[in-house]
């Protein structure tokens, strides 16, 4: 046993210490105010600190990590199959070969759990802003299914289009506008006042529609991401989403209302719009479930350049789903239930409950 420990003493010590440190996240997050305080005083700080640097360059450093992993991995297999051609202990050249990679692979989750998994385990927005999810009566949604429906059919024509009436605006300005549009949130939600930086866009972007995703948060750039290939429409409230995660939320329901809320409090027509797309399409899709011939009336009632904004968006998800979309959405339910949340990526339908509770007051 000691001689097979001493052969790969370097490579074990790494296992024991990926191991101890995950032990000890599993261990201690349970404890809401260590991670409060680990969140709060050094991974949002180290996290903004990150994407202040990263902001620098024009390109996404989170995507260059992605495809140098890619590589990477290509090249370890590569090595491992000349190894095992050419060295004569083969079992210890794969022992010493899958160890690696095991150590690699448990370092990054060790990391992971460091940078974001804490934020599944602190204070929630919820806590922080007051807004409490509640679910409300069948009348109470149809009235806040009229509220949204009444405020796109309003900011429909404040947006520009192209020949066919979809909503066509740029995609570049939209990122470059992101960082001042959260300032019109601080005074109603105090804990989203951080500092907010330019989110980037993915090159990749038809292999992150192929997995599912409009956007998504790498903590270990800070950087937010976003699809730059679905459709426009629901590009300006993906943005504030995934900003969102850059304030410390973890959750995806609270998120989605973050984005609807500071959306429609911004004084951006794109970013007001694809807000009340948004809302409108989460709190239709509830009533669909509950009353569909009120459904019904509110589709009918909507400007037709905002139905097409919406079968623009439902064709293109259609289009682009495919069995390795199932396996995606698949992961990262699984991921979700593992840092805590046994909803899953069912969780967020959550987001009615919430918007239930924050414009209730404006359903009159």
């Amino acid at each position: 046993m000691e001689r097979w420990w001493n052969r790969h003493r370097k490579l074990h010590l790494w296992l024991l210490t990926d191991l101890v440190l995950l032990a000890a996240f599993f261990l201690l997050r349970s404890n809401k105010t260590l991670m409060n305080a680990l969140a709060d005083h050094v991974t949002t700080p180290l996290k903004t600190a990150l994407a202040v640097f990263w902001s620098h360059i024009p390109v996404s450093a989170a995507e260059m990590m992605y495809l140098t992993a890619v590589a990477a991995a290509i090249f370890w297999g590569a090595n491992l199959i000349r190894a095992l051609v050419k060295e004569p202990h083969r079992g210890r050249t794969a022992y010493r070969y899958l160890l690696s990679a095991l150590c690699v692979v448990l370092t990054v989750w060790a990391g992971f759990c460091l940078m974001w998994g804490v934020n599944y385990h602190t204070d929630t927005f919820q806590d922080r802003s007051g807004v409490t999810a509640r679910q409300g009566t069948v009348e109470e949604l149809t009235a806040l299914t009229a509220y949204f429906a009444e405020g796109v059919s309003r900011t429909a024509s404040e947006v520009p289009r192209d020949e066919n009436g979809l909503f066509a605006g740029d995609r570049r300005i939209i990122l470059d506008r992101a960082v001042t549009v959260y300032e019109s949130g601080w005074e109603r939600f105090p804990s989203l006042r951080i500092r907010s930086v330019r989110p980037k866009e993915f090159v990749c972007s038809e292999a992150m529609s192929a997995m599912d995703f409009t956007g998504f948060y790498w903590p270990f750039t800070g950087e937010a991401n976003v699809n730059m290939d679905s459709p426009a429409a629901f590009l300006p409230s993906t943005v504030i989403h995934e900003m969102a995660h850059q304030r410390q939320i973890a959750s995806e329901q609270e998120c989605n209302f973050v984005a609807i809320a500071v959306c429609l409090g911004s004084d951006d027509p794109l970013y007001q719009y694809s807000g009340w797309l948004m809302g409108y399409v989460h709190v239709s899709n509830a009533l669909y479930r509950a009353d569909r011939e009120a459904w019904q009336r509110f589709r009918e009632s909507l400007p037709e350049t905002v139905r097409r904004d919406i079968q623009s968006n439902n064709d293109y998800w259609n289009n682009v789903h495919t069995s390795f979309t199932d396996a995606s959405q698949s992961v990262y339910d699984s991921f979700i239930k593992v840092n805590g949340d046994s909803h899953g990526v069912q969780s967020y339908g959550m987001v009615v409950d919430l918007l239930l509770t924050y414009y209730k007051p404006f359903c009159v």
